[in-house]
């Protein structure tokens, strides 16, 4: 039986260089905060919005992963449990831009296949420090055949709607194609709950890093 608080639960994941503002996406997504502290996620991390999406309650878990390498051995166990990826860059560094395609391969090897993948330009307000253009980050991601969404976390600039837009792209892909199959419909839902459910009593003690 559903959760009687929400209708479907959905598993996001973030990746992408340390320091492009994984971290502040998340605060700012889920409690409309935002810190100038830089603190480094140690491994993982996550945090819970529950989302209304085309007349559905759709509770949505979304882990943070450290973008250092000596933690990417941690971070891949999660790929495959992911219904969607969000992949950060910061406009203003263009090595954590040029370092997508090594994030996007990441995500080819270990994510389920098919997986949904949204680019994410992060810090589009610093516009005196830009070093990564729109066009850019829009010519990468027709390359990966992807969605594209400059968002500033600061400035609170397109972050509903990139989480949103990945979390409706997951419900059509994953949750609207199994409902026409009475017997695989209940088994979509459930595997989102078996994915969020895995490690959270070892997480949820850590509150959302920034």
């Amino acid at each position: 039986m559903p959760n009687p608080h929400y209708d479907f639960l959905i598993k996001l994941l973030l990746i992408g260089d340390s320091g492009v503002g994984k971290s502040c996406l998340l605060l700012r997504f889920c409690d409309d905060a935002w810190t100038p502290s830089f603190i480094t996620t140690i491994g993982i991390d996550f945090k819970i919005r529950t989302i209304e999406l085309d007349g559905k309650r759709v509770k949505l878990q979304i882990w943070d992963t450290a973008g250092q390498e000596r933690f990417r051995t941690i971070t891949t166990a999660y790929y495959r449990g992911a219904m969607g990826i969000l992949l950060v860059y910061d406009v203003t560094d263009e090595k954590s831009f040029s370092n997508i395609r090594t994030w996007h391969s990441n995500i080819e090897q270990h994510a389920s296949e098919g997986v949904s993948k949204i680019l994410i330009g992060n810090k589009c307000d610093w516009e005196e420090k830009r070093a990564v253009t729109t066009e850019a980050g829009q010519a990468l991601a027709d390359e990966l055949g992807i969605r594209y969404v400059e968002t500033s976390a600061k400035a609170n600039t397109s972050v509903e709607e990139a989480f949103f837009t990945l979390a409706r792209d997951v419900k059509t892909r994953v949750i609207d194609a199994a409902a026409g199959a009475a017997e695989s419909a209940p088994g979509a839902e459930q595997k989102g709950i078996q994915v969020g459910g895995a490690n959270q009593q070892g997480s949820a003690q850590s509150g959302c890093c920034a």
